[in-house]
């Protein structure tokens, strides 16, 4: 999964995100990519050693025809033993598990109860915005809930962070990390949901988060939801009166939560047909 920033010309048009893999096909990654780091920590004297020894074995079960692939898949499946990698029905089990964990908003630091929780519980096959990533834990939910997300912070090393936190979770497939601002940046695709933290609004006058908003909103489609979270104290608040006069027509309510923490929810009204 790729980092793009607003120098790239990749920037303002990336790909969507792709389809989750099969658990099979993530089991043969995860060993291709086990054996593969292992070559890797090795010198090369010992690789061959390896190689002498897959021959071996290859002329001991008649092997006739010792071809440089047969070798090579010979030394990965030696290289797998020594590593003692689990079989893909163990493999399978445990990412099951993890995979539940992942599923809990308590694995990420997020409260059970929150808003974000309970407004995005269905975000199976939705594709979410989170603005303002600086915090892994919302887009990773999401992504592991079925979602997928696009994270985007103008500050490279957060967008790092999410991307490396989701590479190591194995939900690559379900984030895109773009390191932009909002002010010149606009979505791609249609979003079923926005989060935003106060950063994600950090430096734009009230002009620019006018204009921000209007474009969150028409790329929003109908019944969708976006979450804004303010600070009741202190510079980074994002004035609730400035949202409420942004989001006439949706449905409004805000939340407070413990602490110096509001949450403003708003849904799109949904067109009914004639």
């Amino acid at each position: 999964m790729a980092v793009s920033c607003p120098h790239s010309s990749t920037a303002q048009r990336a790909t969507p995100i792709s389809s989750p893999r099969s658990l099979k096909y993530e089991y043969e990654l995860y060993v291709e990519r086990e054996i593969e780091d292992y070559k890797d920590s090795v010198s090369r004297g010992a690789l061959l050693k390896i190689g002498d020894e897959a021959v071996e074995v290859l002329r001991k079960a008649d092997q006739i025809a010792l071809t440089e692939l047969l070798v090579w898949q010979e030394v990965d499946r030696i290289i797998a033993r020594r590593l003692r990698l689990p079989t893909y029905a163990t493999w399978k089990r445990r990412r099951l598990k993890m995979l539940a964990e992942f599923r809990t908003p308590e694995h990420w630091g997020i409260a059970p109860d929150a808003a974000f929780v309970r407004e995005l519980a269905d975000s199976t096959d939705c594709h979410v915005l989170v603005a303002g990533a600086e915090r892994e834990g919302p887009a990773l939910y999401l992504a592991a809930r079925g979602a997928a997300v696009t994270a985007v912070e103008p500050e490279e090393d957060a967008v790092e962070r999410v991307v490396k936190a989701a590479h190591a979770a194995g939900l690559t497939e379900r984030i895109r990390g773009l390191c932009a601002d909002l002010g010149g940046w606009a979505p791609d695709v249609a979003l079923h949901a926005v989060v935003c933290t106060p950063s994600a609004f950090a430096g734009l006058d009230v002009m620019d988060r006018a204009r921000v908003i209007e474009v969150l909103q028409s790329a929003t489609v109908d019944g969708g939801v976006h979450l804004v979270e303010t600070i009741a104290a202190g510079t980074d608040r994002l004035p609730l009166e400035e949202l409420h006069s942004r989001y006439r027509g949706w449905t409004i309510s805000v939340e407070r939560s413990a602490g110096s923490r509001e949450t403003f929810m708003a849904r799109k009204a949904a067109v009914t047909a004639a």
